[in-house]
């Protein structure tokens, strides 16, 4: 029998899975991420450190780093949720739209778990004009 979370996947046609951000738009590799960190501009935000770079893939992709900082587990994945949705739903798609291909990725400073999401959203859409019009 299957768990609630596997019903709804199958009852809904499988579209569940069009709100993940997909795998190809994900930095993941180790060495990829200080690749970025290393060749990429830098820019600040009150929360967020960003590093942009061109990317070798032929798509804009997004990585995270959320360090420990003395926080609990659920508060550090709260903020990698809404970090990773932010990207997904507006750094990344209006990326795509400018028809460019870079790697962006997104440092929480310590100060971002005390941020609201309107916040961070904020930020990120100023990162994301800043992107856009410098890359």
């Amino acid at each position: 029998m299957g768990t609630a979370r596997s019903t709804a996947r199958r009852d809904s046609g499988g579209q569940a899975g069009r709100y993940r951000l997909p795998g190809a738009s994900r930095i993941r590799k180790s060495t990829e991420i200080r690749t970025v960190l290393r060749r990429g501009k830098r820019r600040r935000t009150a929360h967020l450190d960003v590093f942009f770079a061109p990317s070798p893939a032929s798509r804009s992709r997004l990585g995270l780093i959320v360090g420990k900082q003395g926080h609990r587990v659920v508060e550090r994945n709260r903020l990698k949720r809404r970090l990773r949705e932010l990207g997904r739903t507006r750094l990344l798609p209006a990326l795509y739209d400018a028809g460019l291909a870079v790697d962006v990725l997104l440092r929480a400073r310590r100060e971002a778990y005390e941020a609201s999401f309107r916040t961070l959203a904020r930020e990120v859409e100023e990162i994301t004009e800043m992107v856009c019009s410098h890359a």
